[in-house]
């Protein structure tokens, strides 16, 4: 199974919504997708949709990790929700709850950055 990777742009939030599997090959592709999508834009904070994320590696936390540094030196935020437990249990053993924040939905997700979807 490849991965499905879907943009929304909420005033100055990018949502990402993946499906599917996040692999090293996945991984480059989201990654140049989103430096595409952050480059010259007025988007300052990331919501990642994990919910339909089935799978995902070393090089998938990786690239997470990469664009919540390049937001972080925007001073925006992370902001993880609906995560699988198969991938929540990966974001707990490597540590990524410790500086990037989960959401149970979207929606909340949103509403913690400020805007109402």
């Amino acid at each position: 199974m490849s991965l499905a990777i879907e943009f929304d742009v909420k005033e100055t939030v990018l949502c990402i919504r993946l499906s599917g599997e996040l692999d090293h090959h996945a991984a480059e592709q989201l990654r140049e997708k989103v430096n595409t999508l952050l480059a010259g834009s007025e988007i300052k904070h990331i919501v990642l949709n994990l919910e339909s994320l089935l799978f995902m590696d070393s090089s998938g936390l990786g690239v997470i990790l990469g664009r919540y540094k390049q937001i972080k030196a925007l001073n925006g935020e992370m902001v993880v929700c609906a995560i699988s437990p198969a991938v929540k249990r990966l974001f707990d053993m490597s540590g990524l709850f410790k500086i990037i924040r989960l959401e149970e939905t979207e929606h909340r997700a949103l509403q913690s950055l400020g805007v109402a979807s």
